[in-house]
This record gives C-alpha cells, structure tokens and sequence, in this order.
C-alpha cells in the first residue's frame, strides 16, 4: 500500500470519526430542555403520583379537628392499633405512601422525643413504649410503600413557641424524625403560623410574623442534608406546592412551572403568600413546582363516628384522581383510623374498590390497537418514534425537528373503538414544552372537534362525559419549541 492510499485512508477515518462526532454533539438530535425542569428529586415524587396523609393523635380522641395543646396525654389510648392495617387499606387503592402527622398544632409529638416532654411516652398507652412513628416505619417498609413525615411548625403547647427558641426546638425535633426512622420520600410543611394555645399551659394568642419567624430556607438546609431525597412540601414549594384547596382538585389549567408572589414585597414564604396562581402555575414560570392535590377520605381530616356513613365513594376518588394526578399534580388522600387505631371498614371497603377500579380502567392502553402515525419525526430517527407513546415509559418519547412547533398525531383502528378517557404524557426531564391540544374526531366522513386541552406536562387524562366511538382520531399540538410526547392512551371506564 503506498503512502497516498495510507493518508486517504487515514483521512477517510478521521472524517468518519468526526462526523459521528459531531452528530451526537448536535443539538438537533436530541431536543434541548425546555424552561424550568424537575430536579431528580422531584421526578421520584412525580413517579409516585398518589399517597395518603395519615391523621391519628389525641385529637381523635377528644373530638375536636385541631387540638389546643392541653389534653392529657393520656386520652391517647387505642386499643387495637395496627400500623399495618391501615398500610394494606392505603395499598390497596394504589397509593405509593404514607405521609404520617407525627405531630400536629397541639404540639403531642407522636413519637418519644428528647425535645418535647408532651410526646407519646408521656402516655399510659404501651406503658409509656408507644412509638407510632416507627410502627409506620415497619409497616411501609414491608408494604413497600414510602414513608414521609408532618411536623407542624405551630405548636399550641410549648412554651417557648412566638421565641427564637422555639424555632430551635422545631428544627431538633425535625432532626429526630429525619435522622431515627430511615429514607423519607416526603417533608411536609404547611403555613400555621400561630394563634390561641395553651402555651406551657397559658391560655393565650400569640402570633408570629411568618415571612420570617421559621426561618423556613435554613430550616430547609436540614432537610437537604438529613433526608436529601425528600420533597419539600409547603404552599410555597420548594419541590411541592399547595394546590390552593383540600377538596382535590387543580385547575383545568395547571402548569407545573409557577412563579410565587407573596403578599408584600418580601419573598413567599409558608402562609406568607398570595395564593392566586397557586391553583394555576404560570406558563414559563421560572421554577418547576408542581402541585399536590389534598382532601380528607371523610369530610374532616381527624375521625369522627359521625362521619362513618360519609366515606367518599369510588366514583368521587376516580373524579378527584382524574382532577390531580390527571392534571399533572399528585393525589394526596388524608386517612384517619379510628378510636380503636384502625381505619373503619366502610374506608377499607372503598380503597381496595377504588384501586381494583384503577387496574381495570388503565388495564388495557386501546391505543396500541390502533396504527399511529404522525406529521413529523427527529431526523427521521425510530428513536423518536411512534413505537415510544405506547410503551408505558414515561421519558422515552416521540419528538418533531427543532423547527416544527405543530404536528399531529393520527390513530386509526381497524374497528370502531370505543374509549371515555384520553392520556397524554410529556417527557417533563424535557421542560414542559405543549402549550395546547385540539382532538379532532372522523365521523360522516369528515373530521370534526372532539375536545381540547393545555398544559400536558407530567400526565394530562380527559375524561369524556359519553361514551366515544371512533375509527380515526387525530391529535393536533401547538408548542413554542419541537414537541416531545412520551405517553398516549386511550381507555375506556366500565359502564355504570
């Protein structure tokens, strides 16, 4: 071989090299994220989408929905607790966790603090060794569900609460629970921020300024470092944020990107801001904070025998599930066992009804059936392809050319279908990049207007109020940037 064929050979080579190179590098192969993502902390919490908040203290036994810091530790006595009952019940209807309320507004910490005498070992139950905190642990774990913790940062029996030593008693108290009880997948916070209590057994108000009393950003800093996986739950974020009600739902409209506003110059903090657009998100808001969507399963969040007879039904779950994890948020069901420590039957009955519901409805995607084709495909790459929206990964996904910001996509079946809910998923890694949907349906030979739709984000179900039957459907997407669609379903609800 002589030496030009050496060169032109080597130069081919390098060439190639190159350009391989240079086409993995290129930006138009794989989309370049889009606006505010979701940190990996934030995608686990995504991925769970339903957990329950179980609401069991002294206030279940003296009746009330907000202790005030003065009942005798001793009315907490249930006879027949079991962690693990209220664990299956939770399973049962599909949920991934239990946040647990190991402390409330009345201060009763629900496990054997170091910090707080009014705690659980003040108890006659157990003979003083109750430790409800862990019994959920155990229970989780053998569930295999997740486990997070409420400690309320208002507490109606300590003394020092309205000082600056108090706030160090809430951030050690947070130490114990984020340091005894293994990984937390959740740290929930919400924005009580003081009144009337019995503070060190004074009948008083206090109050607090709560932009600044809790000092929530180095509060946090604890949870960061103690619990790094945990989302951060409080009306304003940082990883979750209040939805704005607690009868679980969001907006028919809700983006998962939002700017905060507090209601004065100063930054929102917890029960410091203005809750407008909570409920909303903003549309290219600069921080990615989706939404949970929290509602007791009885009308209150504590038990009541009252209330035995008022337990939701499936079809009000299915609505409030459709209306939160269907809205790109998670569904957060409050449970509250009994004086006994058991969740009533009625509320057992229910969730193992509602999750054999679930199973059935989104048992059979009727989308695969159909031939999907659609207007535009990535450098014409099968990486990107159809075969992506049916395969039940929520971050492999079909996507358009940087340069195409509509596109549709067409199922057409080789029978008539019929379907009640349409599911659209976004790879949210990606931003949340749709701004809307046009459904277009084929009847009588022509194509007309079935629904719309904005902000898909982490998970978008339509739900239809009739029955639908089609041969062909069509799905129009509007986007500022090329689309990526990484789920699309179609099912359909047993008839009543």
């Amino acid at each position: 071989m002589n030496k030009f064929n050496q060169k032109s050979i080597i130069a081919t080579l390098a060439f190639c090299l190159l350009s391989l190179i240079s086409y993995g590098q290129n930006s138009s192969f794989t989309p370049k994220p889009y606006g505010a993502i979701p940190s990996a902390r934030q995608l686990k919490w995504h991925e769970t989408e339903m957990y329950c908040m179980v609401c069991f203290a002294p206030i279940t036994f003296t009746g009330e929905e907000r202790g005030y810091g003065d009942a005798d530790p001793n009315v907490f006595k249930p006879t027949n607790f079991d962690a693990l009952q209220i664990v299956k019940a939770a399973k049962s209807g599909g949920f991934k966790g239990i946040v647990y309320v190991a402390k409330h507004h009345d201060g009763f910490a629900m496990w054997p603090s170091k910090v707080s005498k009014y705690n659980i070992s003040a108890s006659s139950w157990k003979n003083g060794k109750g430790d409800i905190m862990r019994e959920f642990q155990l229970a989780t774990k053998k569930e295999g569900l997740k486990l997070g913790v409420y400690c309320s940062p208002w507490d109606r029996n300590n003394l020092n609460y309205g000082t600056p030593a108090y706030v160090e008693d809430y951030r050690n108290e947070l130490k114990e629970l984020y340091s005894n009880y293994g990984p937390l997948f959740m740290s929930w916070h919400d924005g009580a921020n003081g009144g009337d209590g019995y503070y060190g057994g004074r009948k008083e108000e206090r109050k607090v300024d709560p932009a600044t009393y809790y000092d929530w950003l180095n509060t946090w800093k604890i949870t960061r470092k103690m619990q790094p996986d945990a989302a951060i739950f409080s009306d304003a974020g940082l990883d979750v944020r209040w939805v704005g009600n607690e009868e679980g739902f969001a907006k028919e409209t809700c983006w998962s990107t939002i700017d905060l506003k507090s209601t004065d110059d100063r930054p929102a903090m917890p029960g410091f801001i203005n809750t407008s657009n909570l409920g909303s998100g903003t549309r290219n808001g600069k921080k990615w904070i989706p939404f949970e969507a929290d509602v007791p399963l009885r009308p209150n969040w504590f038990y009541h025998s009252r209330d035995d007879d008022k337990v939701k039904s499936v079809e009000k779950l299915f609505e409030i599930y459709c209306t939160s994890v269907g809205r790109g948020g998670g569904m957060d069901l409050g449970l509250s066992p009994n004086r006994e420590g058991l969740l009533h039957q009625n509320d057992v009955k229910v969730l193992a009804e509602f999750g054999r519901l679930l199973k059935q409805v989104f048992a059979v995607n009727l989308a695969k059936k159909a031939k999907i084709s659609v207007s535009d495909l990535r450098n014409k790459n099968q990486k990107f392809g159809v075969a992506n929206l049916t395969d039940a990964d929520r971050y492999s996904y079909w996507a358009t050319n940087d340069n195409v910001h509509t596109a549709t996509i067409d199922l057409e079946f080789t029978k008539p279908t019929e379907f009640t809910i349409l599911q659209l998923r976004e790879n949210i890694k990606l931003g949340q990049r749709i701004d809307s949907i046009k459904v277009d349906i084929y009847k009588d030979k022509k194509w007309e207007k079935l629904t719309s739709a904005t902000s898909i984000g982490a998970n978008r179900i339509i739900r239809f109020a009739d029955h639908q039957t089609a041969e062909k459907l069509r799905i129009q997407i509007y986007a500022p940037v090329s689309i990526t669609v990484s789920d699309l379903g179609l099912y359909l609800e047993p008839k009543k």
